[in-house]
């Protein structure tokens, strides 16, 4: 059986019901989105669940984005 190259893979990675979580903690903390203050200040967080989030969104971060390829 081959295995088909899903291109879409972080997209299914995300629940519906989670999108928008972390950039809504951010703006309760007084930032105007996620940055990358934001991000540091929730990888400090007490809660496992924002410090997941807050990893993912600098993992996200990193890919390049759509169409460029990084040297």
């Amino acid at each position: 059986m081959v295995k088909q190259n899903n291109k879409k893979f972080i997209q299914k990675a995300i629940p519906e019901s989670h999108e928008g979580r972390f950039t809504n903690y951010c703006k309760k903390k007084g930032f105007k989105g996620v940055t990358q203050k934001c991000i540091s200040e929730g990888k400090k967080s007490k809660n496992l669940h924002t410090v997941k989030q807050a990893n993912f969104a600098q993992t996200l971060r990193r890919l390049p984005e759509r169409g460029h390829k990084r040297k």
